[in-house]
C-alpha cells in the first residue's frame, strides 16, 4: 500500500522549524552553555548571543533594543502586558478596552481582571471580523488605562485599524497593546508608525522554536513584574534566559525578513488556487471575512450542510492537517468565539467552517491537492 502523502496547512497554529534555525540552536547548545548573568568568559559569550538577538529583533520593528523583553511566548507576552499595565496604572483608572475576538491569552486575562474589580469593554465586530472606530472612540473613557486589540486575527485573518487607533490614543492616558503574534513576519510592523506602546510576538509562528517570544515595551511605559527572582531582562522578567531558543529566534527573524515579500505573494497565490479549485469542483462555500483586509496566510471557509468535526477527520484521513480555528481550543466541540461574534450563535457557519493556513513548506501542487480532496469530502458529506 502506498504511503499517504501528508500536507500541512495549519501554519497559523504552529510552523515547522526552519533547518537553519535548528542548526543555529544546536550549535548554540553545543558551544554557548554559560549563564548570561555570569561575568566570566562563558557567561559573556552567552550574553553576547542574547544581545545580538535583542538588537536584531528590535530593528525589525523599528524599536530600541532596550525595549525588547524576551518571554516564553505569545501567551506570557500578552499576560505580562495586560496584568503589568493593570497593576502599574490602576491609580489612574480601572477601565480596559478589548474586542470579543481576541486570542484567549487576552480574553481570559481580561476576564480575570474583571474578577479583581476592573471594568472591561469588549468591542463587537461586524460580519468581516472588523471593529468600528466609532465604537472604539465611544468606548474610550477618561479612566481607560489599557487598550489591547490584536493586529490580525488568528482564525479569520481580519486586520484591525491599529494605526488609526494609535492616532486616536495619541493624547490619551491609555496604554496601547497589540497582539501581533499572527501578523509578525507577514505584515511590515513599525511600532512608531503604529503608535503602539506594547506588542506581543511568538517565534513558533515564523518557523522558529516554541517556548520563546518577546514583548515590545515602549520606553517610559511602566509594567508591574509577573515573575520574581533574579534581575534578568533589566529587572523586568526574572529567570535564566533560554539562550539557544533566543539565538534560534533571531535566525528565524533574519530569514523571514529576507523572504517576507515573496512569502506574502506566494500565500496570496495559494488562496487564489484553493478558491479556484473549489469553484472548479462545483463546491458551495463561503469565505469568512474578506480577502482584502486579512492576513494573506489565513483562509477561513464555511461549507453549508457539513459539520466541522466530520470535515477535519476526513481531511486528516486524506493526509491533510487543517484546523477549526484556534489551536488553543483544539479538541473541544464548542463553536469558535470568533465566528459566533461575527455571525451570531445560531449561524451554521459556527459549526461548518474550517481554517486553512499556509506556510513555507507548502507548494502550488499541494494546495491544488487540498482543494481537490476538500471538494470530494464536501460533496460526499452533502450528497
Amino acid at each position: 500500500m502506498k504511503d499517504l502523502v501528508r500536507i500541512y496547512v495549519d501554519h497559523a497554529a504552529t510552523t515547522p522549524m526552519h533547518p537553519a534555525v535548528i542548526e543555529k540552536m544546536t550549535d548554540t547548545m553545543e558551544t554557548t552553555f554559560g549563564n548570561p548573568s555570569s561575568i566570566h568568559y562563558h557567561g559573556r559569550e552567552a550574553r553576547k548571543k542574547m544581545d545580538e538577538a535583542r538588537s536584531g529583533i528590535a530593528k525589525c520593528i523599528e524599536a530600541d533594543e532596550s525595549e525588547i523583553i524576551f518571554t516564553s511566548g505569545g501567551t506570557e507576552a500578552d499576560n505580562y502586558a495586560i496584568f503589568g499595565v493593570a497593576d502599574a496604572y490602576k491609580s489612574k483608572g480601572n477601565h480596559i478596552i478589548t474586542t470579543v475576538i481576541e486570542h484567549h491569552a487576552v480574553l481570559h486575562a481580561c476576564q480575570e481582571l474583571e474578577k479583581r474589580g476592573f471594568e472591561v469593554t469588549y468591542l463587537p465586530v461586524d460580519v468581516n471580523g472588523m471593529i468600528s472606530l466609532a465604537d472604539f472612540q465611544e468606548a474610550l473613557r477618561d479612566d481607560t488605562i489599557l487598550v489591547t486589540i490584536m493586529y490580525g486575527n488568528n482564525e479569520v485573518g481580519a486586520i484591525q485599524p491599529i494605526a488609526q487607533m494609535g492616532e486616536i490614543l495619541n493624547d490619551h492616558q491609555a496604554v496601547f497593546h497589540t497582539d501581533a503574534v499572527q501578523a509578525f513576519g507577514i505584515e511590515k510592523l513599525n511600532v512608531k508608525d503604529l503608535k503602539v506602546d506594547l506588542l506581543s510576538v511568538s517565534a513558533h509562528k515564523i518557523n522558529g522554536p516554541k517556548g520563546i517570544g518577546f514583548l515590545y515595551v515602549k520606553s517610559g511605559i511602566k509594567l508591574s513584574p509577573r515573575l520574581f527572582g533574579g534581575e534578568q531582562e533589566r529587572k523586568r522578567r526574572a529567570g535564566t534566559e533560554n539562550v539557544p531558543a533566543i539565538a534560534g529566534f533571531l535566525e528565524a527573524v533574519n530569514i523571514v525578513q529576507k523572504e517576507q515579500e515573496s512569502r506574502v505573494v506566494q500565500y496570496k497565490k495559494y488562496k487564489e488556487v484553493l478558491i479556484k479549485s473549489l469553484q472548479t469542483n462545483d463546491v458551495t462555500f463561503h469565505i469568512n471575512g474578506t480577502l482584502e483586509q486579512s492576513l494573506p496566510h489565513i483562509l477561513n471557509i464555511s461549507f453549508p450542510g457539513t459539520n466541522v468535526e466530520a470535515l477535519l477527520v476526513n481531511l486528516d484521513l486524506a493526509g491533510i492537517s487543517a484546523s477549526s480555528g484556534s489551536a488553543c481550543t483544539a479538541g473541544t466541540v464548542d463553536p469558535s468565539h470568533v465566528l459566533v461574534a461575527m455571525f451570531g450563535k445560531e449561524s451554521d457557519k459556527t459549526t461548518n467552517s474550517i481554517r486553512i493556513s499556509f506556510g513555507t513548506t507548502n507548494s502550488i501542487e499541494q494546495i491544488e491537492k487540498v482543494g481537490e480532496e476538500m471538494a470530494k469530502i464536501v460533496n460526499r458529506l452533502t450528497n
